[in-house]
């Protein structure tokens, strides 16, 4: 049974850091690429951040390129999404994803989600 568990999220202020965490089990887990995607509410899941689990290649969104990082420990099974800079517009539920085969941006493309956790940046 695949389980994905997000923790990490909260309350912060603009310009503070959050690092969110992806525990997985019950799947391999360095042989799938993996991704965070986030939703608001009233919007549509849109793409964060991938991790290619051919070549650990890492691909991000527009709107955090330079202020997010994805990365992954293999040891422990968990993938993270280190937030710096935040700014009110990251509002939103994270989830961590398993992609059904190579990373892609559409949420349609992965087979395994994560429950979500929150995260609230206030201005």
């Amino acid at each position: 049974q695949v389980q994905l568990v997000e923790s990490g999220g909260g309350l912060v202020q603009a310009g503070d850091s959050l690092r969110l965490s992806c525990a997985a089990s019950g799947h391999p887990f360095d042989t799938y690429s993996m991704g965070w995607f986030r939703q608001a509410p009233g919007k549509e899941r849109e793409f964060v951040a991938a991790i290619s689990w051919s070549d650990v290649s890492t691909y991000y969104s527009d709107s955090v390129k330079g202020r997010f990082t994805i990365s992954r420990d293999t040891i422990k099974k968990t993938m993270y999404l280190q937030m710096n800079s935040l700014k009110p517009e990251d509002t939103a539920t994270y989830y961590c994803a398993i992609a059904r085969d190579a990373w892609d941006w559409r949420p349609t493309e992965y087979a395994y989600w994560g429950q979500g956790t929150r995260v609230t940046v206030s201005s």
